[in-house]
This record gives C-alpha cells, structure tokens and sequence, in this order.
C-alpha cells in the first residue's frame, strides 16, 4: 500500500543517479523544496552542467557507487538503465533512504506526487496502482483549476496565534474579471470587509460561518470612516483569522490601501496585497475606449474628481496627447470643468462619462469639454461613473463616424446619451 506524506527536505542532501531530461526536471523540484543535491552520472544536461558549474549542485562525474548514498535522506535514480535503476534502490533501501525509481517500470520505495499549491496549502496525488504519470497529472490539474476558482474549501480550522489581512482588490466588478490570487484568498477568509462596488457576488459563494462585514461608502456618506476600518481588520487578525479586504479596482488606486497596510504593520499583523484592474482603465475599455492609442494619445493621467485639479492635471487637460480620467468626480464636475477651461483646455476636447461600468445598466454619454456640465445634467449623471477627457473619448476613434440621427438611435437603443 502507499501512504502519502510531506518531506521536509530543506537543507537535506538528496541524491541523483542519472542526468537526463527527466532528472534535470525532478531536481528542479528538488531544489525549489530546499534541498542539497548531489548528482552522480557520467554525462549530463547541458542545464544540469550549468548548475554544477555555478556551484548550486554537487557532480560526480562517474557512474554509481553505493557509497554515494552516505548520508543521503533522499535519492532519486533515472538513469535510463533498469539493472542500474534497481541495483541504486536496493542500496538505498540497504540504508534506510527513500528513493524514487523513475526508470520505466521500476519499483521503488517512494514516488514523487504531482503536486499543487494553494496559498499554504499543497495537493499532491500519486498512483496506489503503478507509476501512471498522464493519470495523475491530469487528477492534479483538475484539482488546480478547482483551487483557482475558490471552489474548494482552504480555510483553516486550526487558529494561529496571529492572523493575517490580505487587501484584495476586485476589479471593476464581474466576479470573471478577479484574479486567481484573489479568489483562493476569499476561498480561506474567515472575515471579508467588503466595500459597495466590486465584485460584490462573489461574496454569495462563502460559507455561511464567514464573517461578512459592509464597509461600503457612498458619496457625501461614509458610515463607517477610514479609522474604525484599520481598527476593524486589525483586531481581526488580531484575534487569529485570516481577513480579506475586499475592495472594488486596485486596493492602490485611491482605496486607501496604503493607510491599511501601515495600520496592519504597525499592529506587526501580516499583510499583503493583491492587485486588481483598476476602473480608471477597465471602464473606459468596457465602453470601447482606449486610454492610450497609438498616434492620439500616448499618456495616461489618473486623478481623484474630487480635488482640484492640479498644474500637473490642467497640464495634461491642455495637452491633445494625453488622457485623463478621473475617479469619483461626478458631484465635483462643475468646479473641474471649469477649471480646465479657465486653465486654457480647448473647448472641443473629447469628454466620455461611462456610468455603472461592466454592469448591466452601462452607459456612455459622449460630450466635449463645452457642453460637458450641460450634458451631464440633461442625462443625469450618478455615481458610479468614470469621466474621461481627451482626443481617446472621441466617438469615430474606434468605430465609423455616423451621422447624427443615426448616432441618436443607435444610442437610444444602447441606452447610451449623446453630447
């Protein structure tokens, strides 16, 4: 019978009978896990040379003898030879050492898994039937895309003394759109703090023993302020559970994800973070509009709306080669617009609003820096909505110019307003 189990092999010696192809590949693994190698064969790999020479894996030059096995916790023979293959495991079991027999149809005492990780979890599945390579390879891959979906279940059921907070971000929204780190994260969570916008359905998919927690803002409406959010993820991890702090875009692009990983340091709680799409690129793309192009704009300048624009922003306003798109502005509209203009932007510049991105309800409303403020108005502009300017937000850069009454009903029936 086979009884499957982790080694530890860090800083062991592990010994390598045999230098091709397949060797080349196991000691790989072998090393990634830590281990010392020693190689012994003849000839090798030109890859396997290399490492020799750089130092990073002890050659003997020379065909097997027992007494390389001295003080080796682990061997592994491919030598392309059965009756070698099997004099190397009957030395090894001689010693008590594991070894894996990697000759065509040879037995050994120990059997490399195809191996998967998760986070801090890794899967391994071998044969109880034989060495079946194809068969076990393909299980693992089934398990690893499982894995990449967040379908299988990686919490932790044993506490640490300290937790960890991972700020996540989420993308613009659709749950296909996340990363694969992300979603294994959500899939270990035993507390998520979630905003309003993101992928907020993915939160359906966990347990029900997942603490959910809505952090969400709203404009002109923040329920729970920026300082009770890092005590709240602190305490969490604090307490020994891994916390996930889900946020909609890039936890880096004005989600205020700096502040909470100064919190969680200087709390000495662990952190990391995951990158998501950001909103100032994904929106705009899911409305057809690039943000940079070849020959029309070649700079990208992201800002938060709300703020008065800055001689870096107004610089780049005026400037026909750049893009500028800004986050969480509408309210603030008005005091922008007219700021560009005053600050020497055209009046004719390209403007695109592109409200509840990658959502069921998109639209584009289509207007220029001159009837901006009035357009906004006539079709009602809300929140959420990314507001990009410049010669990429014209209507022709992407598609066929149409004529207006043909733009018009095209709109009506994308839902979609025309400036």
């Amino acid at each position: 019978m086979i009884a499957l189990a982790g080694l530890d092999l860090t800083d062991r010696l592990v010994v390598c009978v045999g230098a091709g192809s397949v060797a080349e590949k196991r000691i790989a693994r072998l090393r990634a896990a830590g281990a010392r190698v020693r190689l012994v064969a003849p000839v090798a790999t030109a890859g396997l040379t290399a490492l020799a020479g750089a130092g990073d894996i002890e050659w003997h030059e020379r065909a097997f003898e027992p007494r390389d096995l001295d003080d080796a916790w682990f061997c592994h023979t491919a030598t392309g030879s059965a009756s070698v293959d099997a004099s190397v495991v009957a030395a090894a079991e001689a010693r008590r050492v594991w070894c894996v027999n990697a000759g065509h149809g040879g037995r050994g005492t120990a059997r490399l898994a195809a191996e998967t990780t998760s986070g801090d979890v890794m899967v391994g599945v071998v044969s109880t039937a034989g060495a079946d390579p194809r068969r076990t390879v393909a299980v693992r891959d089934a398990i690893a895309q499982r894995l990449a979906e967040g379908a299988l279940p990686l919490r932790r059921r044993r506490r640490p003394l300290v937790g960890s907070v991972a700020l996540v971000g989420g993308g613009p929204g659709p749950i296909d759109l996340m990363t694969v780190r992300a979603r294994a994260l959500l899939a270990e969570a035993d507390v998520v703090v979630h905003d309003r916008l993101g992928p907020t359905g993915v939160l359906a998919e966990l347990g029900d023993d997942v603490e959910l927690i809505d952090v969400g803002k709203r404009p002109q409406h923040h329920p729970v302020p920026q300082e009770e959010i890092n005590a709240l993820i602190v305490d969490r991890a604090a307490k020994g559970l891994r916390v996930v702090r889900l946020k909609g875009g890039d936890p880096f692009v004005y989600g205020r994800g700096g502040e909470e990983v100064l919190a969680c340091r200087e709390a000495g709680i662990p952190v990391e973070v995951v990158p998501g799409i950001s909103s100032s690129i994904a929106v705009p793309s899911a409305a057809g509009i690039p943000v940079t192009h070849r020959g029309v704009a070649g700079t990208l300048h992201v800002v938060n709306g709300q703020e008065t624009p800055s001689e870096a922003t107004l610089a780049a306003l005026r400037d026909d080669s750049a893009t500028v798109v800004a986050l969480m502005g509408v309210s603030a509209l008005p005091r922008f617009v007219a700021a560009a203009r005053a600050a020497g932007a055209p009046a004719d510049r390209p403007v695109a609003f592109v409200e509840n991105g990658h959502t069921p309800a998109q639209r584009t409303i289509r207007t220029t820096l001159a009837t901006a403020i009035q357009d906004a108005d006539i079709h009602r502009l809300a929140n959420p909505a990314v507001l990009v300017f410049g010669e990429v937000a014209r209507p022709d850069l992407l598609l066929p110019a149409v004529e207006p009454a043909a733009a018009a009903a095209s709109a009506g029936a994308r839902g979609e307003g025309i400036g």
